[in-house]
């Protein structure tokens, strides 16, 4: 496991760009763990991310297994029906709440793009999830239960 340590500046000027930073490291890293602080001095988010490299581990496995990992289903260009769109927004609402309750930026909880893809792809089970990119263990067991929850109450 490693360790790596992330900004994001809360600035006008420098959030988009730090957010773009931690969103393309978090699209490329299995994330174990994460501990987060506000640094009011400085006006940022500081966070301690315990990862290991995507890479690294579907070598291992491929190898090991020695056949091609399978593809997750993610989201790409495609549009969203009047269904989709009302989990996605309650998807939306639920991060922001959760975000909230334990001090993290909304796209540590999970990226609009992985809610997306859950919305589209309406898993039924806590390890559907694991079908969809983004969604590794850490994030399966701390939120999908909650998020299974949610697509069945709609």
């Amino acid at each position: 496991m490693k360790v790596k340590i992330l900004k994001v500046r809360i600035t006008d000027e420098h959030l988009l760009s730090d957010q773009k930073l931690v969103d393309e490291f978090l699209l490329n890293h299995e994330i174990c763990n994460v501990n987060s602080s506000f640094v009011y001095e400085e006006n940022y988010w500081s966070a301690c991310v315990y990862y290991e490299d995507k890479k690294k581990k579907e070598d291992t496995l491929s190898t090991t297994l020695n056949e091609p990992k399978a593809q997750k289903y993610s989201v790409e260009d495609q549009e969203l029906n009047t269904d989709e769109i009302k989990i996605l927004e309650s998807l939306k609402l639920w991060r922001s709440e959760k975000a909230k309750e334990q001090n993290l930026p909304v796209y540590f909880i999970a990226t609009n793009k992985e809610l997306s893809s859950i919305a589209k792809f309406k898993p039924f089970k806590k390890e559907e999830l694991q079908e969809i990119k983004g969604f590794g263990k850490f994030k399966i067991e701390h939120y999908g239960s909650e998020i299974i929850e949610i697509l069945e109450q709609i």
